[in-house]
């Protein structure tokens, strides 16, 4: 299922301004790596899914298996490595159905934002926003690729208290990060989101000097999580 992309007259109100945002924003708005080297990268992409939950505007996150070779136990969108002859709108909604259970009928995809390149896994990756109109439940489809799936309220995601940046300690790399729903959230999607908080108008004022080792931060949400589960 690719079909048409839904005009912002047919979203819901707080949605549009990320619809509009789609067609005004290029690759530097979200990364300063604006072309994979070489030309090599693999084609993928991401179903950013936006619905309405018990808490107002949600988006699908999930978090992968501990197991997985690539990405092991990171939060994320949906999404995935795009198929011979698939444009993003159909790998989006292929690999969100095949991870999460999400049926695509009641998925609206509404925009495209710009090609995203990932250097650590080389994959070129097309964010893909959507409208869940007609909400499916969700669960981790097969727990050897998906560890969990939640939605997550916008609320939850621009609260101040959820929020913080990290960094590796080599000084290498620094990007946003949050903690929701039991999730720690960081790397390429904790960036698109933190985004999408400011085009979106959601964005609230935290402290980005609270600057955290990345692998400290780690270790301590895995205990807390672990310690939860007792």
């Amino acid at each position: 299922m690719s079909g048409p992309l839904t005009t912002p007259d047919d979203v819901p109100e707080w949605l549009r301004p990320l619809v509009e945002a789609s067609a005004k924003v290029d690759t530097t708005t979200f990364t300063r790596v604006t072309a994979p080297p070489y030309g090599n990268a693999r084609r993928a992409a991401v179903l950013m899914l936006f619905g309405t939950g018990e808490q107002g505007p949600d988006v699908l996150l999930l978090r992968r298996a501990d197991t997985l070779g690539s990405h092991a136990g990171q939060a994320a969108f949906p999404g995935g490595g795009a198929e011979d002859g698939e444009d993003p709108v159909t790998t989006a909604l292929r690999e969100a159905e095949e991870e999460t259970g999400v049926l695509p009928e009641g998925v609206r995809p509404v925009a495209l934002f710009p090609e995203l390149y990932v250097p650590v896994s080389r994959f070129a990756v097309t964010p893909v926003l959507a409208h869940w109109s007609r909400p499916s439940p969700v669960r981790p489809v097969d727990p050897a690729e998906t560890a969990a799936v939640a939605r997550v309220p916008i609320a939850e995601l621009s609260d101040p208290a959820n929020r913080f940046v990290v960094a590796r300690r080599d000084g290498r790399w620094r990007g946003p990060a949050f903690t929701v729903r039991g999730l720690f959230v960081w790397g390429f999607t904790a960036g698109v989101l933190a985004t999408l908080l400011e085009l979106g108008g959601w964005d609230r004022e935290w402290d980005r000097t609270d600057v955290r080792d990345l692998d400290v931060a780690l270790a301590e949400h895995e205990a807390r999580t672990a310690a939860e589960r007792m």
